[in-house]
């Protein structure tokens, strides 16, 4: 028996198993026009060749809810119907190899208007890419990048909106999982943390009021994502200061808030939202925080963070560290990971290998 193999059912929804893909930005959508925000054959292949390779879930990439919220104006969205047919051609195609398609709903806030990593990331503001950003304060993020417009209570409550909105647009273009994005250092990041929410009216100041705008757009899409159906909730559990930033303790206690609400899983990863944070990365440096809140809450988690071996991710699901693992670079580097970790681990009742794929995975005999 595999821990990491063993199917995870939420709400109605059976997981096939363990191995599941993180969202993971591609920066591949036309930036303007009628096509704009509109996932297209890159992305049709990308979540495609994964889902055919084993993962239990396909998680988009961060799946802008309006034009302002994306990072870069090669972003996905799901703010029109364009974009509603695109994604269901790539989720009927994931469903039919096996593989749950969920949707990461993300506004990125005062991280919002830069250009594509390979062409070096910079702000856009001021060239005819860019647009102004908003954050819950006028704090930019880092040196160079511009003064966020502040949100007002009329322009929250809109972003909540938003959020509700593209989850029903997400039902219809098949998606069977939600997550609202709160980490990282994107919108919803930004409200939680004291570093960058300056505040001083109901949503700054107290952890209490640093929560409720994430705790609002929960609420918002669990209105509209049918009962059935399961929602996560991504958050950076530390920011990696020494103080002044949102900590491990104050993920514990959202956690608890987000289980009352419906969230049925936690995705557990850390920082982006202190520009110099340090950060002491290594193999699983992440699973420590999913693994806490695990043991100090009743949502599930799942850990995410330089796994890349199979007997690693055996062991972090087996121990109960976590319910599931979240793989990044490593989907990219082998998109039928999930293929070969069930071949090394002996599994005999692994994911489907397509028949196409058969003569490259001969499966271990039953014992």
């Amino acid at each position: 028996m595999s821990a990491l193999f063993e199917p995870l059912s939420l709400r109605s929804l059976t997981i096939r198993n363990r191995a599941w893909m993180a969202p993971m930005c591609q920066y591949s959508a036309a930036p303007s026009g009628p096509d704009q925000g509109v996932p297209n054959d890159w992305h049709f292949a990308h979540y495609g060749a994964r889902a055919a390779g084993g993962a239990g879930l396909i998680l988009t990439e961060a799946t802008a809810i309006s034009p302002e919220g994306r990072i870069s104006p090669a972003d996905v969205g799901l703010w029109n119907d364009a974009q509603v047919e695109a994604f269901s051609r790539i989720t009927r195609f994931a469903k039919e190899q096996g593989a749950v398609p969920g949707v990461q709903l993300a506004h990125a806030g005062r991280k919002a208007s830069t250009d594509r990593p390979w062409r070096g990331g910079a702000p856009l503001f001021g060239g005819e890419e860019g647009w102004r950003t908003l954050g819950p304060s006028a704090v930019p993020f880092a040196d160079g990048h511009p003064v966020p417009d502040e949100l007002t209570e009329e322009g929250i409550a809109e972003v909540v909106e938003q959020f509700a909105a593209a989850a029903r647009r997400a039902l219809l273009a098949g998606f069977q999982v939600a997550e609202l994005h709160g980490a990282h250092g994107y919108l919803i990041h930004q409200f939680l943390s004291p570093h960058s929410n300056r505040r001083t009216d109901g949503y700054g100041g107290s952890f209490e009021n640093r929560i409720r705008f994430a705790l609002e757009a929960v609420d918002a899409v669990r209105a509209v994502w049918p009962d059935e159906l399961p929602l996560f909730f991504r958050v950076s559990a530390t920011d990696w200061l020494e103080e002044g930033g949102w900590t491990a303790d104050e993920t514990v206690r959202l956690a608890k808030e987000l289980t009352v609400r419906g969230v049925d899983l936690l995705d557990v990863s850390t920082g982006g939202n202190a520009a110099g944070a340090r950060i002491p990365t290594g193999p699983g440096y992440q699973v420590p925080f999913a693994a806490r809140v695990k043991a100090e809450t009743d949502l599930p988690v799942a850990a995410v963070g330089e796994i890349t071996h199979a007997r690693q991710a055996e062991t972090i699901v087996g121990t109960g560290q976590a319910d599931a693992v979240l793989l990044a670079r490593e989907l990219l580097r082998q998109p039928s990971w999930p293929l070969h970790a069930a071949q090394e681990l002996g599994v005999t009742a692994g994911p489907a290998v397509p028949p196409q794929y058969a003569r490259a995975f001969p499966r271990p005999a039953a014992s």
